[in-house]
């Protein structure tokens, strides 16, 4: 019985059930009327619905209504009947939703197109504990652009300049062909970064040519022998490529840091197999922990390695915070070989996946703020901050949250949900499924089908686009020259005592060199540097 609905499903998907039932109402009720001369009202009626549902599946504009012809109207006529229906009723109200009915709001007008302007004032409780704003001037700045750059790999042979905001890692696989098509068609027409994800380079990345950021986990996906070993050889025929402009070693995401993964053999289609490296229809296995290297120094040679191999292209490493001596572990790997990476992405907590135990999504982790602090004031306070440019990724969605992180360290911010909204992800949580209702996180080709690439190419343009904007409307606000003049001085909180203080004044930023003249004057650094050891991710334990 199973297996017949599995079917039956393939051929005329249970979602399309409404429009079925309105085609048969129809037909019913054009029988009655023919037999009995009663009921053409009705006939009209389902006739029209039924056509109606024909139109969805045709239409480009709305992904919901390509996958649920004639009932997908409901979400639209809530959201068209009260703004608070669409908020609480189609964007969510509840406290497994993991983000704000706002962001989420914002991203969608403004990938929209449409106006992100909102009357009768702030939405926000100012005088709640950890409201946080950007201090403005009395005299504003006028910026000639709002493409800001930053330049990663200064004095490499293919230095990249870098859009401040881009794409995060997301996998073919994790995503469907069409999100990962029109996703870099977006970066490629904005000229921002996409980042591949650990599942490597599929041809839906190459087809479009945007720049990629390729990253690199446990798995060597992409660049892997038989084995799972790296394999150099597959390595650079995807490194030398002109699209790949920057490598990232990926030791740790936000969502699930210390936790591998196994895509079941059943979902290792023959493309996504071609992107990974690995045989079809067997379980693809990312293990919790890299085998090219072992210790920080051999960290360290492995990522001048990659540097080489790929022609001298920028190459660093992403990491989520966890244990502070494994840290500085890696940061003393670097004092002692004299090898940097060209820049680290700090990911936080907040990330998110669909493949990960609740306790490792909510538990497990630093979370970005924390993680970012520590990085940003152990290279200030070991003199290697301005050899190493800083990322940032972890519900990173608005111009202000792009400024909070310039202004406690970070030299760019990545951002991977905020470019699946603007891919028209309504957050349903069934990434984990394949059922995903909108066509962003699913294998299902009939559900993949309703995402049109044109269509929501143009959104992520202009969701990055328009973001970009109201950052150049912040800055200028500030008074500022540009974005990397922003600190943590120009940010306010207002803390547990109802009080308001900068960040600047609120939380711990080293000093330049602290660490090499034994000065430290954080309790994290007293207690745990001296404890770590470049030849070993363990403690260094005093006999």
């Amino acid at each position: 019985m199973f297996n017949w609905l599995k079917q039956l499903d393939r051929y005329f998907p249970v979602r399309y059930s409404a429009w079925l039932l309105c085609g048969v109402a129809m037909l019913l009720c054009a029988f009655t009327w023919i037999a009995f001369h009663t009921g053409g009202e009705l006939v009209l009626m389902f006739m029209a619905l039924t056509v109606l549902g024909w139109r969805d599946t045709m239409q480009k504009r709305h992904s919901v209504l390509r996958n649920y012809p004639v009932i997908g109207h409901l979400r639209f006529l809530l959201e068209f009947v009260r703004p608070e229906m669409r908020q609480y009723f189609i964007e969510g109200d509840n406290e497994a939703a993991p983000f704000s009915r706002q962001q989420r709001s914002l991203v969608y007008q403004r990938a929209k197109g449409d106006a992100d302007k909102r009357p009768f004032g702030t939405q926000m409780d100012v005088s709640a504990v950890g409201y946080e704003w950007i201090n403005h001037s009395m005299q504003p700045t006028k910026l000639a652009t709002h493409d800001f750059r930053v330049l990663i790999g200064a004095g490499r042979a293919q230095p990249y300049s870098a859009s401040i905001f881009n794409i995060s890692a997301m996998s073919f696989g994790a995503l469907s062909a069409n999100a990962i098509l029109a996703l870099n068609s977006g970066a490629k027409r904005g000229g921002f970064a996409h980042d591949t994800g650990e599942g490597s380079i599929s041809r839906y990345h190459r087809e479009n040519g945007g720049d990629l950021i390729w990253e690199i986990g446990s798995g060597y996906f992409g660049c892997r022998n038989p084995d799972g070993s790296f394999s150099e050889e597959r390595f650079v025929e995807n490194a030398i490529q002109p699209q790949v402009k920057m490598i990232e070693l990926k030791l740790s995401q936000g969502a699930k840091p210390g936790h591998g993964g196994v895509l079941p053999g059943p979902k290792v289609t023959p493309e996504i197999a071609e992107a990974r490296g690995v045989p079809p229809w067997v379980d693809c296995v990312s293990p919790a922990s890299h085998g090219g290297f072992s210790t920080p120094v051999e960290m360290m040679q492995f990522i001048d390695r990659l540097r080489t191999l790929s022609g001298g292209k920028p190459t660093g490493f992403k990491l989520c915070i966890g244990h502070p001596w494994e840290w500085f572990a890696i940061t003393k790997a670097m004092l002692e070989t004299g090898i940097t990476p060209d820049f680290i992405v700090v990911d936080g907590a907040e990330g998110g996946t669909g493949a990960a135990p609740l306790e490792f999504t909510d538990h497990v982790g630093a979370p970005l703020q924390e993680g970012l602090l520590l990085v940003h004031n152990t290279l200030v306070a070991t003199g290697l901050r301005g050899n190493i440019k800083l990322g940032c990724a972890g519900k990173v969605v608005s111009a202000f949250d792009i400024a909070r992180m310039l202004a406690l360290g970070a030299d760019w911010c990545n951002s991977a949900r905020g470019f699946m909204f603007a891919l028209g992800c309504i957050q349903s949580q069934s990434c984990h499924t394949g059922h995903c209702p909108t066509g962003v996180a699913t294998q299902d080709p009939q559900r993949a089908r309703a995402l049109v690439v044109t269509t929501k190419a143009d959104r992520v343009f202009n969701f990055h686009e328009s973001t970009l904007h109201a950052l150049k409307e912040l800055v200028q606000a500030a008074g500022l020259n540009g974005p990397s003049e922003l600190t943590a001085d120009h940010i306010v909180r207002r803390n547990s005592e109802g009080a308001v203080k900068l960040l600047a004044n609120l939380l711990p930023f080293a000093k330049p060199g602290e660490l090499l003249h034994g000065e430290a004057t954080q309790q994290v650094f007293r207690m745990y540097w001296p404890m770590a050891q470049a030849g070993s991710f363990n403690v260094l334990h005093e006999s």
